[in-house]
C-alpha cells in the first residue's frame, strides 16, 4: 500500500505514514492495516514494540480522509461512513488496550483520527514542531477517536474548553493535558527509533525527555475553570459574555464558528466520561452514537462543505448560539439499540 509502509524492524514493528502531501490524512485501507499489523504483531513473541512515525515534517497525521465519506453521505449512503467510524474507533481501542509498548512520534499536526492512533498508546513522543487539536466541533462533529476521555481526563475544565474551541496544543500544553508524555527533540529521533528497534527497549525514552518550552494552558486555568464549569454549553456561553476579559472574547469568537449541536454533545460527552468508571470503550461507544447520526440528522456534511469541499468557511448551521440544542444533543446521543458499537467485529 503506498500510503503506509508496514515491516519489522529489529525487535519492532514499524508504521510509517506515507502521504506527506495529504497531511498524512488517514485513509479507511490505512485503517484496516493498522489493525491488521497490530493484530499480528500482539503475539508474535519477536516483536518486542510498536513505533508509528510519518513522512514530512507538516504533519504525523491530520486526521481522517473524509472525503469519500462526505461523498456517500450527500448521496444518503450513510452506511459507508457508519462502517469507516466503527472499525476506527475499534482501532483506537485496541491501541489503547495494546499489551506491547505502542511508540508515536508526532511531529507538526496530530489532529482528529491522528489523535486516536498515537496518543492512547503507551509512549507519546512530541518534539518542538508539534500541534495537536481535537477540531472536529469546527465540521460537525464530536471530538471523537476516544478523545472524549482523554479530554475528560485533562485538568479542571480544559477538556470542555479544548473540545468546544477546537484550540491547538503545542508541546508542553499536550503533556500538561494528557495527550503526550515525552518531548524528545526532532533531531534525536532517528537515532531513538534505531535503537529502540535495536534493543526493543523503551526505557532510553526516559532518558532522552527534555522539558520543552512553556505552554499557555497552565496559566489559563483558573479563567478556563470559570467560564467553562457550566452544566451545558448554554451556561458556558453565558459565562463568557458577562466575562470581561480577552480570554472570554477570544473564547467566544471561537465557539461562533463551530457547530451548536456539536458543541452542545461535546460538553455532555465530556461529563459523561469523567469518573472512575470511565474507558475507552466507553468514550468510543458514547461517540459512536453521535456520528452514527452524525450525516443524516446533524452538521456533518454541512461543515465538511465549508471547510472542504466548497471551501467558503461559512456553514449553515442546524442551529445557533443564541439558543443552544438542549434537545436535539439529547437525542443524538441517544442509546442506538441494535445499532451500538462493538468491538469485536470487522467489515
Amino acid at each position: 500500500m503506498i500510503d503506509i509502509h508496514i515491516r519489522t524492524q529489529g525487535c519492532a514493528g514499524r508504521i510509517t505514514l506515507t502521504r506527506p502531501k495529504a497531511l498524512n490524512a488517514m485513509t479507511y485501507e490505512m485503517c484496516l492495516a493498522i489493525e491488521n499489523a497490530i493484530d499480528d504483531w500482539r503475539d508474535n513473541d519477536d516483536v518486542a514494540l510498536v513505533i508509528i512515525d510519518a513522512e514530512g515534517d507538516k504533519a504525523f497525521c491530520a486526521g481522517g480522509d473524509i472525503q469519500q465519506i462526505y461523498q456517500t453521505g450527500m448521496a444518503k449512503d450513510y452506511a459507508y461512513g457508519q462502517r469507516f467510524w466503527r472499525d476506527e474507533y475499534r482501532l483506537n481501542a485496541k491501541i489503547s488496550e495494546y499489551p506491547k509498548p505502542y511508540i508515536a512520534f508526532m511531529q507538526g499536526f496530530t489532529m482528529g483520527g491522528g489523535v486516536g492512533i498515537s496518543c492512547h498508546g503507551s509512549h507519546r513522543i512530541v518534539c518542538e514542531s508539534s500541534q495537536i487539536a481535537m477540531p472536529e466541533c469546527g465540521i460537525g462533529l464530536v471530538p471523537d477517536v476516544g478523545g472524549s476521555m482523554l479530554l475528560a481526563q485533562a485538568p479542571g475544565r480544559i477538556g470542555e474548553y479544548l473540545g468546544t474551541t477546537t484550540a491547538r496544543l503545542g508541546s508542553e500544553d499536550a503533556i500538561y493535558t494528557g495527550f503526550a508524555n515525552h518531548y524528545i527533540p526532532q533531531l534525536k529521533w532517528e537515532n531513538l527509533i534505531n535503537s529502540l528497534c535495536e534493543t526493543g527497549d523503551p526505557s532510553e525514552i526516559n532518558s532522552l525527555s527534555e522539558a520543552p518550552s512553556p505552554g499557555q494552558l497552565r496559566a489559563l486555568l483558573p479563567e478556563i475553570n470559570a467560564n467553562f464549569g457550566g452544566e451545558g454549553l448554554q451556561d458556558i456561553i453565558n459565562a463568557l459574555r458577562t466575562t470581561d476579559s480577552d480570554f472570554a472574547a477570544d473564547a467566544l469568537k471561537k465557539l461562533s464558528r463551530n457547530s451548536p449541536l456539536a458543541m452542545a454533545c461535546a460538553v455532555e460527552v465530556i461529563h459523561r466520561m469523567r469518573g472512575p468508571s470511565a474507558d475507552i470503550r466507553k468514550a468510543l461507544e458514547l461517540e459512536y452514537r453521535f456520528t452514527h447520526r452524525a450525516m443524516e440528522h446533524g452538521d456533518f456534511l454541512e461543515g465538511i462543505r465549508a471547510a472542504v469541499i466548497d471551501k467558503d468557511r461559512n456553514p449553515l448551521w442546524l442551529h445557533n448560539l443564541d439558543k443552544p440544542p438542549a434537545l436535539a444533543a439529547t437525542q443524538m446521543l441517544m442509546p442506538l439499540g441494535p445499532e451500538t458499537l462493538t468491538f469485536d467485529n470487522k467489515g
